[in-house]
């Protein structure tokens, strides 16, 4: 597999982890370098691990984990976008949500947007592609995505107050329904 290729499928991975750093960035809590930082690594992390797992589980396990795989997904980002979309409404304008850069939060998140990495690596595994490399690449991409991400949501932010972070809510949600279809 070329790199143009492994770069390719790294940027179409990092998608997903991008509009959520962006609707993390536009809630606020990224204005920081260390909450950014924190966002962008965990991505980066997931992006990286999950084709791992996901390589290392072969194609024994694939007929399995494609039944479901978009479903938890789609929970797991409407969830999040659902609570962040509940919180926009009921906190005072000049109030914060819930940090999306720490926690619970953050890991279901990460699991979220990094679900299709998985399947990428049960593909790897199929064709005999060895696995490191590519992982490095989807992991690093998706960090530096996210990291843009939070960095325009910021400015969104600023633009477009409180809408911004109701707009990134649904975001989220948009992307779980995308995953199902």
């Amino acid at each position: 597999m070329s790199f143009l290729e492994i770069l390719l499928i790294a940027v179409g991975l990092a998608m997903d982890a991008f509009a959520v750093a962006l609707s993390a960035g536009a809630t606020g809590h990224g204005q920081r370098i260390r909450p950014a930082l924190r966002i962008s690594f965990h991505f980066g992390l997931f992006q990286f691990l999950m084709p791992v797992i996901g390589w290392y589980l072969g194609v024994r396990l694939q007929q399995y984990i494609a039944g479901y795989d978009r479903w938890v997904a789609f929970g797991l980002l409407a969830f999040v976008g659902a609570h962040m979309l509940y919180e926009s409404f009921q906190r005072e304008p000049d109030e914060l949500p819930g940090d999306p850069t720490r926690g619970l939060r953050l890991v279901a998140l990460c699991v979220a947007t990094s679900l299709d990495a998985l399947a990428v690596g049960l593909s790897l595994a199929m064709i005999g592609e060895r696995i490191w490399y590519p992982s490095a690449v989807i992991g690093v991409v998706t960090a530096a995505l996210s990291l843009l991400g939070i960095q325009l949501g910021n400015r969104l932010r600023g633009a477009f107050g409180k809408r911004m972070e109701q707009i990134g809510a649904v975001i989220l949600i948009v992307i779980g329904a995308r995953l199902l279809f």
